[in-house]
């Protein structure tokens, strides 16, 4: 009786061994993406996409993308202010609306569908905006940014948070996390940071040099 287990398990082995995974259902891979909003310390923001859910009630639920000024437009609620809270919070305003003379009750859930981007600038060989992926590191970002160029420092990052006005330097490794949103700027080393200082003075230095002496 102990034999068919043998085959299955000897058949998963040989699976892995050849690089072949069983891939996670499609409701794993929907928790795994909504892990990071799950976090109570996000906030939401502009181009965020969630999923609101209101219980046994179908029609008053769907996904939604908060717009430029921060809200989304619900069904019955209207235009509701999403920028700034968390998927719990907001969670809890939706209810609040809800029972303001629609609902007796209600349960209500959020979770992100889709994150906004985030942007990655300096030296990188394609800097730009890139759709953020959960859980995302310093290098990470800079993979997604074509990697670093030839005069670019791979020791640090500099990182600022939207809604901050002041950008901070962080290591660049797997620890630095980067959220939706975010801006990184990848800096250059000193030295070639150095030469193009050096660049400009040198030219005037040398024009100065083959220029005629004024008469007195």
């Amino acid at each position: 009786m102990a034999l068919p287990k043998f085959i299955f398990f000897a058949s998963l082995l040989g699976l892995m061994a050849t690089g072949v995974y069983l891939s996670l259902p499609a409701h794993a891979e929907t928790a795994a993406q909504a892990s990071y909003a799950a976090d109570p310390s996000y906030r939401l923001g502009t181009g965020d996409k969630v999923r609101v859910i209101v219980f046994d009630e179908q029609d008053l639920g769907g996904e939604f993308q908060i717009d430029d000024g921060g809200f989304i437009r619900l069904p019955l609620i209207g235009q509701l202010k999403a920028a700034g809270y968390s998927p719990r919070e907001l969670e809890a305003r939706i209810a609040s609306a809800l029972s303001d003379g629609y609902l007796n009750a209600p349960r209500v859930s959020v979770e992100v569908t889709d994150y906004r981007p985030f942007y990655i600038i300096g030296e990188v060989n394609k800097p730009g905006q890139y759709a953020y992926v959960n859980d995302m590191t310093a290098m990470n970002a800079v993979a997604l940014g074509g990697g670093y160029t030839v005069e670019a420092s791979n020791s640090s990052v500099y990182i600022r948070h939207e809604g901050e006005k002041e950008e901070q330097k962080y290591t660049a490794d797997a620890a630095t996390k980067i959220l939706p949103g975010d801006v990184v700027r990848v800096p250059r080393t000193l030295f070639w940071s150095a030469i193009t200082v050096a660049g400009p003075i040198s030219a005037i230095v040398s024009t100065r040099w083959y220029l005629p002496t004024p008469p007195p």
